[in-house]
């Protein structure tokens, strides 16, 4: 039987298969039943896997995205690669003076919320513990890739993938008080602002203009930016910062000044985390260069702003999508 909205398959439908006549001692009818039915449940399953818009190899990963915390040990897989000293996906300044960081896949990555928080990692020679830096678009759940100094305190990098497990790091010690650093293009009409030396992940981060008046919240974005697209006013700011595990600071005095690093006092969970003025860091970045958050060059695209906004009104331009990479094993 011919059905004209059948979908074009290798094996053909349109005529039954050919049935040799059988022997009186050969197979009864209700044998060769059920081998059509077997057929037909396998070519539903081939139709299913091939109708889908995800590659194959997507298949059965089914993951909420979020990024590793809690005390969970999870096991995978280990690469490394060089970000040449760019500071990843996140949008560090650079890559941490150790040189121990990792991207994680897209899962994990969780469009940023995985960034600022660390990793320990460990391997047939031992354990390291890694900053979360990057993403890494072709790597699945499970599958980190570290940076080659950090490969090289767990294993032989001649091996170049090796099993290992990991864990996040709860509350680790801090590199210093939180900074932040208002995104070039920033103005009274559009506000985004990088938040660093957090530890944690990060849950939320709220805005509001001066010391009083009501909180409001910003979007994370997958570059590790907090955005609110309207503007937040012409500053100065003060900035709540609150972690995945329930520590919160808040920082007054942010000042409106694009491209610069601003210090804090406050660390995210010291002894207490107070309220305290903001102050910028000597060097400060001329308006006119790019972000030195600008993600590594082809290997991790992503979004980013564009570092001269118009004068008045929401810059015009929106960030890239990442582009798709093949899938890993």
């Amino acid at each position: 039987m011919t059905d004209e909205s059948a979908v074009d398959i290798d094996i053909d439908l349109d005529r039954a298969p050919e049935v040799r006549p059988a022997s009186s001692s050969g197979p009864m009818p209700w044998l060769v039943a059920t081998g059509v039915t077997v057929l037909a449940a396998a070519l539903g399953l081939t139709l299913t896997l091939r109708s889908g818009s995800a590659p194959a190899c997507a298949a059965g990963r089914t993951l909420a995205a979020a990024p590793p915390t809690g005390n969970a040990t999870h096991s995978g897989k280990a690469t490394f690669y060089d970000s040449k000293g760019a500071g990843g996906n996140c949008s560090n300044p650079a890559a941490p003076a150790n040189r121990l960081y990792v991207a994680l896949g897209p899962t994990e990555y969780s469009a940023g919320a995985a960034c600022g928080g660390f990793l320990d990692v460990n391997g047939p020679k031992g354990t390291v513990r890694v900053l979360i830096m990057d993403q890494c678009p072709e790597c699945a759940p499970g599958h980190l890739d570290l940076s080659r100094e950090a490969f090289a305190r767990i294993a032989d990098p001649v091996q170049g993938l090796v099993a290992v497990t990991y864990r996040a790091v709860v509350n680790p010690p801090l590199p210093g008080p939180l900074t932040f650093r208002i995104k070039e293009g920033a103005s009274q009409w559009w506000f985004a602002v990088r938040v660093g030396n957090h530890g944690n992940p990060l849950r939320s981060v709220e805005v509001r203009q001066g010391d009083s008046g009501p909180w409001r919240s910003a979007a994370r974005q997958d570059y590790n930016y907090w955005l609110i697209t309207s503007g937040a006013g012409p500053g100065p700011f003060s900035v709540r910062v609150s972690d995945v595990y329930g520590n919160r600071a808040t920082v007054g005095g942010i000042r409106m000044a694009p491209g610069q690093v601003q210090n804090s006092v406050v660390r995210m969970y010291a002894r207490s985390a107070v309220a305290a003025s903001a102050r910028p860091s000597a060097s400060a970045r001329p308006p006119g260069n790019r972000p030195t958050g600008t993600p590594t060059p082809a290997r991790r695209p992503v979004e980013v702003a564009r570092a001269t906004a118009p004068a008045t009104g929401t810059p015009t331009t929106r960030p890239a999508e990442a582009t798709a990479r093949r899938c890993a094993g």
